[in-house]
């Protein structure tokens, strides 16, 4: 790799700043954190700084929303889950930080408040311009060194991910170091054949892949599920009702139908799109196959005819990788394919899913050991797969050339 990893650092008895992402699903009542999912993956990063003095910067949630909140819960988590003392400081540089940070003994750990509580951290800045943010002059100035483990937030192009790193020495922290290790394989060195699976609704970002792997030759095939399957399906000229043309408005992803159409011309032997559908009818499922879906029927899931075609090429795949879902997982009567799909990937010699509601599926299936990585981000693991340079990846390249 590029970038610095802990292994290249010293960060023994040394004041150590720490990007993570916390991020988490918050009741707003209540301030209780639902899920600890990024907690756990953060921990062997936090855990390698044991005899440093650990500082956590993080964020939770943007101004606006409902579960923008301080990170006092975060810190009693993390406490719980760490099992030494972590002390949460309400302040971000000010005074009550520098002090905190000062009187930091080795070993401890601080978590210092909502990144985000910074207006400068919600902006989109260059890294040139991030770097002489005051939220960047201020925290590099309390720290010998930073560690960057947020993968979950590398897409962002915010001052704490991409000014730090070119305010200071900094690396990779164990985490970040294994996404962009594992998904990088997806690009080179995984066992053929390479499937990758593209649904959910994010189709202008799914079809960016699919246009990446495909133009690449990374990909021996694509096989498009969810509203991807049915952007795909239109641009094929067959008839997908109503309410499903009508989301796919709704999302703004007509546009993407002529380049699935451009996709299809090029590479119509790689993309494997559904024979057979699942719709609601008379308010429960019924399936059929393409080309005689009733106009007013909103398709909700693969037909078990697709689901079984799929299934059999994703078990004979040496790599699989899995972004987003099948269909309305979330009503147990549409949730077949998703389950399904999950399950076959699990049988490929190297299987990858993105973050995001396919992870808390697999978490609910009890399958997560059977599946090679599971990334922690959704959008950076899919932009990461369209071929995109990630703003946190570049800076942390970056950092290396001006602190060798």
């Amino acid at each position: 790799m590029v970038f610095a990893t802990l292994e290249d650092v010293e960060p023994s008895h040394r004041t150590v700043l720490v990007r993570v992402d916390f991020n988490s699903p918050i009741d707003p009542a209540s301030n209780l954190i639902l899920d600890d999912k990024r907690f756990r993956e953060h921990l062997p990063t936090i855990e390698a700084l044991d005899d440093a003095k650990c500082v956590i910067l993080t964020h939770q949630s943007r101004p606006g929303k409902n579960d923008f909140t301080t990170l006092e819960a975060h810190a009693a988590k993390l406490q719980r889950m760490l099992g030494r003392t972590v002390h949460y400081i309400d302040d971000i540089f000010g005074r009550c930080a520098r002090d905190a940070i000062r009187d930091l003994e080795y070993g401890e750990v601080i978590m210092l408040e909502n990144v985000r509580f910074n207006a400068e951290e919600n902006l989109k800045l260059k890294p040139e311009d991030a770097r002489t943010t005051h939220i960047v002059k201020k925290l590099a100035a309390l720290g010998d060194l930073f560690i960057n483990d947020a993968f979950g937030t590398a897409h962002r192009s915010q001052p704490t991910i991409v000014g730090l790193p070119l305010a200071m020495r900094s690396a990779a922290g164990l985490l970040m170091e294994r996404e962009v290790a594992t998904l990088s394989r997806v690009f080179e060195g995984a066992p053929r054949p390479v499937t990758f699976v593209l649904g959910g609704t994010k189709v202008d970002d799914s079809i960016s892949v699919a246009r990446h792997v495909l133009d690449g030759g990374i990909a021996d095939a694509v096989m498009v599920v969810g509203v991807v399957a049915n952007v795909f399906l239109l641009a094929d000229n067959a008839a997908i009702g109503t309410p499903s043309a009508q989301l796919i408005d709704r999302l703004g992803a007509r546009g993407e139908v002529e380049t699935a159409r451009t996709l299809l011309e090029q590479h119509r032997n790689r993309i494997i799109m559904p024979i057979h559908v699942a719709v609601r009818e008379d308010g429960v499922r019924a399936e059929y196959p393409i080309g005689s879906i009733p106009d007013d029927a909103p398709i909700l899931d693969l037909g078990l005819d697709s689901v079984v075609k799929f299934s059999e090429i994703l078990a004979s795949s040496g790599t699989v990788v899995m972004n987003g879902p099948a269909g309305v997982f979330e009503e147990e009567p549409f949730a077949t394919g998703t389950h399904e799909l999950l399950k076959a990937a699990t049988k490929a010699e190297f299987s990858v899913v993105g973050g995001g509601h396919t992870a808390a599926v697999i978490e609910k299936l009890g399958i997560k050991e059977r599946f090679t990585h599971i990334s922690t981000g959704g959008g950076a693991c899919i932009e990461f797969l369209t071929g995109k340079k990630l703003p946190a990846v570049a800076a942390l390249e970056q950092s290396r050339l001006l602190f060798p």
